[in-house]
């Protein structure tokens, strides 16, 4: 994400262009990209931090089955808001995986039923569980959106992983 940035921004590409446009064919193209595109430094930050501690705790157990969950929110998240989102927009940022990711592991550790899990589901909780608030619809420009089809998606994966 840093290093897209930091291209994009020392060559002035326009890369946010590439974001999901929800329900548009070239909108496709983002479910693969929106998550390493941010519209400044701000936003950038505010992402990376989370998604690094959020990364570190899915890497941290292989039970969590981290390449293939971290995939698969990726992509169900992005499509989830392409299908959902806000005509007109376009969506950018990793705050969908962010949002799947800790639903993902609060969820996996009710079916797990392991120590490990649940104290990681209880510190997801306590660290983040305030972002929960960011999957009710809200005017402006952060992405809603892409926050509940994160969550929608990080549980369905616990589900399908663990259930």
């Amino acid at each position: 994400m840093i290093l897209v940035a930091a291209v994009d921004h020392f060559l002035k590409l326009g890369l946010n262009a590439l974001g999901i446009i929800p329900r548009t064919l070239p909108g496709l193209l983002g479910i693969f990209f929106s998550p390493l595109l941010h519209l400044d430094r701000a936003h950038l930050l505010a992402n990376a931090f989370p998604l690094f501690v959020l990364l570190i705790l899915l890497f941290w157990d292989r039970k969590y089955h981290p390449v293939e969950t971290l995939a698969v929110v990726w992509l169900a998240s992005g499509l989830g808001t392409w299908l959902i989102g806000r005509g007109q927009s376009i969506h950018i940022g990793a705050s969908g995986i962010i949002y799947g990711l800790a639903v993902y592991l609060i969820a996996a550790a009710f079916w797990m039923k392991r120590w490990r899990a649940a104290f990681v589901a209880f510190f997801v909780f306590v660290i983040y569980g305030g972002i929960f608030y960011g999957v009710l619809p809200q005017q402006g420009q952060v992405s809603w959106e892409g926050h509940l089809a994160g969550a929608i998606a990080g549980w369905w994966t616990a589900r399908r992983n663990h259930g």
